[in-house]
């Protein structure tokens, strides 16, 4: 079985997540305070193999270089995010405080599947919020970083967001999926496709 951990954050309070089988993780957005996210690791007494950002906005890679360095993980991103990553103004952190560059170990494309002990997630390529966001559905759950919220969607005024992809990208990926699937999203509180679906006002 699976567990799940979700940490708050950074600045901006974005979802990290563990995901673990006992003997290795993955990270998924280490969006800032990577001792907090250390600290979890060395909890669970599980070894970090990857770090995935959803996409390449500050809130969550924040935590990448740090996260690397303690534990040697491997950085993934999509392909038509990467550039974000070694581009503080890309990736927003040179408009809050000290500029953020990172780089990543594997690009990652639409359809392929990032495994690592029994931790199995597919990649799903969902832009709109950036151009190479992404979500990653496993069994019975998905992880939306920013394009899919509890009551919202990721928003699309920043460099490389779209509005209609975006809404393109919920429908044809999330709201396709079964409605007791449970969304882990970047933001906020966890929620499900029924519930996205029926109330959402986005989706409507």
């Amino acid at each position: 079985m699976n567990n799940i951990h979700k940490l708050v954050v950074g600045f901006m309070e974005s979802n990290c997540y563990i995901l673990e089988d006992g003997n290795e993780a993955i990270v998924i957005d280490p969006g800032g305070d990577a001792y907090l996210i250390l600290d979890k690791l060395n909890e669970l007494k599980t070894k970090l193999i990857y770090i995935i950002n959803t996409h390449g906005h500050i809130d969550h890679i924040a935590g990448n270089n740090e996260l690397k360095n303690a534990t040697g993980a491997k950085i993934l991103i999509h392909k038509n995010d990467a550039v974000m990553l070694t581009d503080s103004s890309s990736n927003l952190s040179a408009f809050f405080y000290e500029p953020i560059i990172t780089s990543a170990d594997r690009l990652l494309e639409n359809g392929e599947f990032i495994e690592t002990g029994h931790l199995k997630l597919k990649v799903i390529h969902t832009p709109g919020h950036t151009q190479g966001g992404i979500c990653l559905p496993g069994d019975k759950f998905i992880f939306t970083g920013d394009t899919l919220f509890a009551g919202g969607i990721g928003r699309t005024d920043f460099p490389g967001g779209d509005y209609k992809t975006l809404i393109d990208s919920i429908n044809q990926h999330l709201l396709i999926l079964k409605d007791e699937t449970i969304i882990y999203p970047g933001h906020g509180n966890i929620s499900t496709i029924g519930e996205e679906r029926k109330t959402n006002p986005f989706l409507q």
